[in-house]
């Protein structure tokens, strides 16, 4: 299954995660090559801060997201195996539902509403349900 481009900007892409544990999960990858948040270019954060209020807005539409969760955790540029590390700034982006979710016949719980994510758990969808949800959140998008 491949990660799906949901819309791009000037200076960052929203990419559909394969992992939808939670329902609409993405991530936001700078086009630049950033290495550390300090570095970002004020253009850059006016332009996150736009995808911020449309993603949480989408969601919401779209599938009754409650409330999101937003990291920035760069931390696999520097694992054991990592001779020489590059980190790349880049979010996560996880709605978050109180109440289960049912799309395409598939149905969505999240476990841990209310309380930290468990980054382990995943639910990696048929291509055809993927392609279902990144359809359903672009048509929400304008």
């Amino acid at each position: 299954m491949k990660n799906s481009i949901l819309f791009e900007t000037d200076h960052w892409k929203v990419i559909l995660c394969d992992n939808q544990y939670d329902l609409g999960r993405c991530i936001l990858d700078t086009k630049r090559n950033v290495g550390a948040l300090r570095n970002l270019k004020d253009e850059e954060w006016k332009d996150l801060l736009e995808i911020i209020k449309k993603l949480e807005d989408v969601l919401m539409k779209t599938f009754d997201a409650e409330m999101f969760n937003w990291s920035c955790l760069m931390n696999n540029a520097y694992k054991p195996n990592i001779e020489k590390p590059h980190p790349h700034v880049h979010f996560h982006f996880r709605a978050r539902y109180r109440n289960p979710v049912e799309f395409a016949g598939e149905k969505f719980y999240d476990e841990e509403f209310g309380h930290h994510y468990n980054k382990d758990k995943r639910k990696i969808v048929s291509q055809k349900i993927f392609d279902k949800i990144a359809e359903e959140i672009k048509k929400h998008l304008d």
